[in-house]
């Protein structure tokens, strides 16, 4: 008997190259003006100036970690104030989930990074080496002069890209002006050039290589978005009931005996992810709408009605087969679902928007210090001690005025500062130590434990603010 050499069949297959083609229509349009808008932003936004004062950065839009700040525009979000990110976070999240439930990944298909720079990556591919079929023949080609110069150049224009996106995200960091003349002259910190050189490596090889598979192997979003969809969800469907059977009329064949599908193979070559989406909803599918652009454009040429591949939900596919008319569009989005998701979301970001308009411009924390919790002084007096931080949120320095309130014939003292005034710089935070003296045999200083009010009043700008604290006696 002779032993089988066949060898096992193999776990991996090696990845076929996607090169949709071009094409026009709606969807596209939309996806160039979403796509110009985003990256216009991105790459513009660290450049524009906001005047903030002379203490501060003029930066519009900036993550100062030094200074553990975040400055948009006419905000800034302090240490302190992380529930404001936290919030933002919460909120793209919901957002998320109330667009996925709606209609699909439509996030994923029109304003994904991943997809806006692929389909950056994708255009300029298009220009350099030409549309679908002339790509697949030089990718098949073998290496010679012609390839190596179109690869060469593909590739250069890639990369400096990539070079733009990562520097770009460096300047939300530092000013950028500055930055961008350390970089050049190589004088700036060694973790600017890291992060240049990691975005410019992953948006090359992201955008570049790794396209559709970023979006099927890496992202955990398509497994997640099953859980945000049910039957009312739109998303991009083909209408089998009326396209089937597909295939060409042929001299002499009745037009009853096909469907309006032609199996052209339109919507398979403009797909990006590479995907028929005759076979059905799949994972895939990143609801683009190119493949709806592409099938309209076939039935307009032919004379059949447009829609063949359309935005529709599993409802509709129910109705239209039994003949009704489907369900309209407002009715799908508006569901206990949607209007969940808009609710909460809604509410979060209007009761950020009340914090932001109603925090003080003075912070103030007060810590007594336990050990010991008093000391009796050489006259008999009790003396105990406080770590103040006091966070002057105005743009210019302000003096303030400390006093106490709560207990009778307490004295203020404040340790290196003659009187009850103290000085914080413009957006700065002054740790200051107090104390409060209670004369020898006076209640307060026979009494045990003592609620008081430590109040901070800026001069000039009517901002009071206050701190509750303890006292502590003999009697404690």
């Amino acid at each position: 008997m002779s032993e089988d050499t066949t060898p096992p069949p193999s776990l991996y297959s090696a990845r076929e190259p996607v090169f949709p083609r071009r094409v026009k229509g709606t969807f596209r349009s939309l996806k160039w003006w979403i796509m110009g808008v985003a990256l216009a932003i991105y790459y513009i936004t660290p450049w524009l100036r906001w005047d903030r004062g002379p203490h501060l950065p003029d930066q519009a839009v900036l993550v100062d970690l030094a200074n553990r700040r975040f400055f948009f525009f006419m905000i800034e979000i302090w240490p302190h104030e992380f529930y404001f990110v936290a919030g933002l976070l919460i909120m793209a999240g919901l957002g998320l989930f109330l667009f996925t439930s709606a209609a699909g990944r439509v996030w994923c298909g029109y304003a994904c990074p991943q997809t806006v720079w692929t389909d950056l990556f994708i255009q300029v591919e298009r220009w350099i080496e030409g549309d679908r079929n002339a790509r697949l023949r030089l990718h098949r080609q073998k290496w010679d002069g012609e390839k190596l110069a179109k690869y060469s150049l593909k590739w250069l224009v890639w990369l400096l890209i990539a070079v733009a996106t990562g520097g770009a995200w460096v300047f939300y960091f530092a000013d950028a002006p500055t930055l961008m003349h350390d970089l050049v002259t190589l004088s700036a910190h060694p973790v600017a050039y890291v992060t240049v050189a990691i975005l410019t490596a992953t948006t090359f090889v992201f955008g570049g290589f790794m396209r559709e598979q970023i979006c099927i192997y890496a992202c955990p979003w398509p497994r997640i978005q099953a859980a945000m969809m049910d039957e009312d969800t739109i998303t991009i469907g083909y209408r089998d009931w009326r396209g089937e059977p597909r295939g060409k009329l042929k001299k002499g064949e009745s037009p009853e005996i096909k469907g309006d599908c032609i199996d052209c193979m339109a919507c398979v070559n403009v797909c990006p992810m590479g995907i028929d989406i005759r076979n059905g909803q799949q994972l895939a599918c990143i609801t683009c709408g190119l493949c709806i652009d592409a099938c309209n454009d076939v039935m307009d040429k032919i004379g059949k009605p447009r829609g063949l591949i359309d935005y529709l939900a599993l409802t509709d596919e129910t109705a239209e087969r039994q003949g009704d008319k489907p369900i309209p569009v407002w009715k799908h989005i508006l569901r206990p679902r949607t209007i969940l998701y808009t609710v909460l979301w809604s509410g979060i970001g209007i009761a950020m928007l009340v914090a932001l308009f109603l925090r003080a411009d003075v912070d103030v924390n007060v810590s007594p210090v336990r050990n010991p919790v008093y000391v009796t002084l050489s006259d008999g007096s009790i003396r105990n001690t406080y770590d103040v931080r006091l966070r002057n949120q105005f743009h210019d320095a302000r003096e303030f005025r400390i006093s106490v309130e709560g207990a009778e014939g307490l004295r203020l003292e404040l340790e290196g500062v003659e009187g009850d005034v103290v000085r914080v710089d413009a957006d700065q935070t002054l740790q200051q130590r107090v104390y409060l003296i209670a004369p020898a045999g006076s209640e307060v200083a026979q009494a045990g434990r003592i609620d008081l009010t430590l109040w901070f009043e800026a001069d000039g700008a009517g901002s009071r603010v206050q701190a509750g604290t303890v006292f502590n006696g003999k009697g404690n």
